[in-house]
Parts: structure tokens; C-alpha cells; sequence
């Protein structure tokens, strides 16, 4: 089959599972790097070399026109900030790989949610590409467990190569998979996490709190530390009792810092001070 995709380099896993599969890719869509959660570097020397059309620039219904006049028979979705428009009229199937077990944990960053709540098992969906976000028929979900100190990074990992398992079956089976595609029926919606939701509470106990910064990783927590905004990328925590208030600070050495919580002590290994753009967000 001809193939567009909208892929980062997260996801090239997924763009290289239909060209195995003998897929021929025609276009890549793509979004500017912002960080190196987002970078597209491996993904554009992929299309490169298949010699696919690359665009940076927002998708719209004159670009799916085209790829019908080119014979493109499906859109693969693995990542894409922008709305995508109405497919249907210009091409047979579209489909959408999205990082949770559907119906549950619709929207755009699931994975964040999934690691606060101390989920057990999480997984990768492939549905089909509806107007209503993430509502789409189920084509197949790829499920793995998770670990009691999964971290943003593991999960990351995790679900990047569970889309290339599911990706590949998806490839070889499509047609069969696409015409017997099951309806969600009812689910959930996670919002991305807000800046508030990312600020360290350390009134909690030390693995509550261990728990949400191994959540945000590197898309980073943050903390107020004696009237300073910090962004919080890395630390450790210990159970300690103690007299320290909590949320001061209890030691420093080099650039880590100690700081108490309810019930121990949390080092801060990885922080810095958030940019102006935050703080002014944070002092509204």
C-alpha cells in the first residue's frame, strides 16, 4: 500500500515497521523540534532515503488531495501536534497510534498520568483516525506491565518499542484489522498536566514524591525552594525522621540539594532555575 505518516523520531520504530512490511511510504509529515522530546532529525533522514516528501509546515485537505492524486491508499498517524483535517474524502483509511490502552487515557500525554497513578500494566493503541480525538475504532492495542519505579524515561522507552511490535502486526494485517475494528464505547480523557500539577508538594511522603518527578522526568517537575522556582529533572529520597519543616532545605553540596518532605528527605540531583517565562506564569 502507499502510505503518508506523521511521525517524530520517537516513533520512527513505526515508520519503519510499514516499509519492512513492503509499504511504500509517498510523504512524511512532520513538526519542528522544540525538544528532544520532539526531535525529527531520524525521521527525515528516513524519508530521505525512500526518497519521501517531506513537510514541516501544518497538514491540510489541499495536501491530502494531493496525496490522493498520487494514489496514497493511507495515513499513518505515530505523532502530530495539529489537528489533522477531515481524511475521508481523499483517502481509504486512516489510522492513529496513541500512547494508552484505549478507551482509557484519551488526549495528548498519557504516559505522565499513568506512572502517578501507579498503574501496573499500560499499553498502545491503534485506532482508527476520527474526528473526535482519540475515539476512533480499535484496530489492535499492544499491552506491556510496568515496574513499581517506572520512570517518564522507562515508560518513554517502553512505548516507543511496544509501537513497533504493534506497528508491524498492524502492517502485515491491515485490511483484515481495519474492517474488523471495534468501538470503544466509554473511556476517559486526560488533560496535559498543568504547571500547577507539576509543582513537588513536599508536605507528602518521600515515595509520593519520588513518584511524581520520575513522572515528569524530563519534561520536569517544579519547586519552591525559599521563594525560588526550581525545575526539577532528577532526584532521590530516603525515609528519615526529622524536625526540618518541610519544604526547606536540609543540606546542599555542590548542586544538590537536600530538602525535607513529611517523612524523610528528598535530594534534588538534577535542578536548576526555572526561566523567567515560568516564574512569571508561577507569580500570577
Amino acid at each position: 500500500m502507499r502510505f503518508a505518516i506523521a511521525a517524530i523520531d520517537r516513533y520512527l520504530g513505526v515508520y519503519e515497521a510499514f516499509v519492512h512490511a513492503g509499504w511504500q511510504p509517498l510523504k512524511l509529515f512532520t513538526t519542528p523540534s522544540q525538544h528532544e522530546l520532539s526531535n525529527n532529525q531520524a525521521v527525515i533522514a528516513y524519508a530521505e532515503k525512500h526518497n519521501a516528501v517531506i513537510q514541516m509546515s501544518r497538514m491540510t485537505e489541499h495536501d491530502l488531495a494531493e496525496l490522493q492524486r498520487q494514489g496514497c491508499e493511507a495515513l499513518i498517524v505515530a505523532s502530530y501536534n495539529w489537528k489533522i483535517p477531515d481524511w475521508q474524502p481523499y483517502l481509504k483509511c486512516a489510522v492513529n497510534f496513541h500512547s494508552s490502552p484505549l478507551p482509557e487515557g484519551r488526549g495528548p500525554y498519557p504516559i505522565v498520568r499513568a506512572i502517578l497513578e501507579n498503574r501496573d500494566s499500560w499499553g498502545i493503541t491503534c485506532h482508527r483516525l476520527a474526528a473526535e480525538i482519540d475515539k476512533g475504532d480499535i484496530l489492535a492495542v499492544e499491552r506491556f506491565p510496568l515496574q513499581a519505579d517506572e520512570s517518564h524515561e522507562s515508560l518513554d522507552l517502553k512505548t516507543q518499542m511496544a509501537a513497533q511490535r504493534l506497528a508491524a502486526k498492524v502492517a502485515r494485517e491491515f485490511m483484515p484489522l481495519w474492517e474488523q475494528a471495534v468501538p470503544q464505547g466509554e473511556g476517559s480523557y486526560w488533560k496535559k498536566p498543568t504547571l500547577q500539577e507539576r509543582i513537588i508538594d513536599f508536605q507528602q511522603p518521600v515515595a509520593d514524591i519520588l513518584r511524581h518527578i520520575r513522572a515528569f522526568g524530563s519534561t520536569e517537575s517544579l519547586a519552591n525552594i525559599g521563594g525560588a522556582w526550581l525545575i526539577v529533572k532528577r532526584a532521590v529520597g530516603w525515609v528519615d525522621p526529622h524536625v526540618v519543616a518541610p519544604g526547606q532545605a536540609a543540606h546542599v553540596f555542590n548542586k544538590s540539594i537536600v530538602i525535607a518532605a513529611l517523612d524523610g528527605y528528598i535530594g534534588l540531583l538534577e535542578s536548576d532555575f526555572a526561566p523567567p517565562e515560568i516564574v512569571a506564569q508561577m507569580q500570577k
